[in-house]
């Protein structure tokens, strides 16, 4: 990786912690949350930060974090080393609380920054869609009707791409109603996120 490519990306991502385009939307002001560096080889897409994470400014640091990272089969260091993961949702910022949960994320994010920062991450082997928002953006019209029929095609997406349901302790009858979830896709995810680590 160039010098350069290196100096572009940490000026995108302070342009991207600096940005207050949906300020007005976001009940606790911006705060976006992501990491990236130019060698991670591995993306993760998820939803939007929550509360916990807002606060903290700590891509997920909650208990849904601590789910994906048993899901993955990766600890704290190795999760948080951006030269390795890139985190990038999404949303940047928490967008508040709906009747049934938070709320979706903003759209302003991806309009004006994912591509930008997509084209700053040229060795990612492996992407991981966590939701429905991630997997509608990258899989598009290849996406299936619900988020379960989705996760249940994921043979059909691999290997660079892993549609996952969000691991929020919120989704436990939905673990709970999918065995074949852990039977068959983590094994599978456990072994993609390692292959993809490798030197």
């Amino acid at each position: 990786m160039s010098d350069s490519s290196v100096i572009h990306l940490a000026a995108l991502l302070s342009e991207i912690r600096a940005c207050t385009a949906c300020a007005a939307h976001l009940p606790l002001g911006p705060r976006p949350v992501l990491q990236a560096e130019s060698s991670a080889r591995v993306l993760i897409v998820g939803q939007a930060p929550g509360l916990k994470v807002h606060r903290s400014g700590i891509p997920w640091d909650d208990a849904s974090g601590e789910r994906l990272r048993a899901w993955m089969g990766v600890g704290r260091e190795v999760f948080y080393d951006a030269s390795r993961i890139a985190i990038v949702p999404m949303g940047y910022c928490y967008p508040g609380r709906g009747a049934s949960g938070d709320l979706p994320p903003r759209p302003e994010c991806a309009a004006l920054w994912l591509d930008r920062i997509l084209a700053q991450l040229p060795d990612i082997r492996l992407t991981l869609l966590i939701g429905q928002y991630a997997q509608r953006y990258f899989l598009g019209a290849t996406r299936k009707p619900t988020l379960t029929d989705t996760v249940a095609a994921w043979r059909d997406y691999g290997p660079a791409r892993l549609p996952l349901p969000h691991p929020s302790p919120r989704n436990r009858g939905w673990f709970a109603r999918h065995p074949w979830f852990d039977a068959e896709v983590l094994p599978e995810l456990r072994g993609a996120v390692a292959a993809a680590l490798r030197k």
